[in-house]
């Protein structure tokens, strides 16, 4: 029997605003999306983490994803990538469950890939070519706790100039009473132009130009696998599979929250992306006062020329 957001969550205890209290909500799946043509390889990168320890991107974002409790992995991979993606997690690889996405019928397509592993429980869905860099908690558990203690679906956004606009999926909505950085979604587009932007996508107290734009991070439900099963009976080879749409729909069927997290994301796939992203986990590591050493140095020398 299909779940609806409110029938599922009704079975969870009350929310509190205890640590101890959200670890009684059980969202211990998660899925990583990594099968886009232009993505495929970029989880595979190497960088320097925090601790000093070189890294892929995926175990990076495995290492998140654990923090926040989860226990079981699946990624989306293309035809033949499993392997790669295996020694890639180095010793979290037993961890992953892989499903491939064997259609190219875009990201929403990837996402229902997996509905089979997902079951009827609630997930949190990364992308793969997204970094995290957070002050305090990582910002996958800041996210499963908020979705926990409101007991609905919750996306994460940063607010982006809007000269990003064509990177990221967007939101409009206002702001939950009382509630710093929580919103409630009223509209959900994919890579608006600015004017788009404008007149849908205001949301009250940001900066002039800024928009709240996804995160790369989610909370979803059972829900959001119909909705994107519905559109998936209907691809026809021209119309793609969006995640954004059903995100869309979901908007207006239940109650779906936004929150800006304590952390900053790093798209890898962007140009400079991982340069920018290999200085904000070196910035926040171990060997901070060495890089910024280094930093100095080499800008003198930019300044002496």
């Amino acid at each position: 029997m299909q779940l609806t957001v409110r029938r599922y969550f009704a079975t969870l205890p009350a929310p509190c605003t205890t640590t101890k209290r959200f670890k009684a909500v059980d969202i211990k799946k998660a899925i990583i999306t990594a099968a886009g043509k232009t993505q495929r390889t970029l989880p595979l990168q190497t960088l320097v983490d925090r601790d000093g320890v070189t890294k892929t991107a995926l175990r990076i974002l495995i290492e998140e994803i654990l923090s926040a409790g989860i226990e079981e992995i699946c990624v989306v991979v293309c035809p033949g990538d499993q392997a790669a993606y295996a020694a890639a997690a180095g010793g979290h690889g037993g961890r992953l469950r892989f499903v491939e996405q064997t259609a190219a019928l875009g990201y929403g397509h990837a996402v229902a890939c997996a509905r089979e592993f997902a079951g009827q429980v609630p997930f949190l869905l990364l992308v793969g070519d997204h970094l995290y860099v957070s002050s305090r908690k990582r910002a996958a558990q800041q996210l499963v706790e908020i979705a926990g203690a409101e007991n609905c679906a919750v996306s994460a956004v940063q607010a982006t100039h809007e000269s990003k606009l064509p990177y990221y999926g967007s939101i409009g909505g206002r702001l939950v009473a009382a509630r710093k950085g929580l919103y409630e979604i009223s509209e959900v587009l994919e890579k608006p132009t600015p004017t788009e932007a404008e007149q849908r996508l205001i949301v009250p107290g940001l900066r002039a130009g800024h928009y709240l734009c996804f995160f790369g991070m989610h909370v979803l439900t059972p829900a959001v696998m119909d909705m994107l099963e519905e559109q998936v009976a209907k691809a026809d080879g021209k119309r793609g599979v969006h995640l954004t749409t059903a995100l869309s729909q979901l908007a207006k069927r239940e109650r779906y929250l936004a929150c800006e997290l304590e952390a900053h994301r790093y798209d890898i796939g962007v140009k400079y992306g991982l340069l920018t992203a290999q200085m904000a986990l070196a910035l926040d590591g171990q060997d901070r006062d060495e890089v910024l050493s280094g930093l100095v140095e080499l800008l003198a020398r930019r300044g002496m020329k």
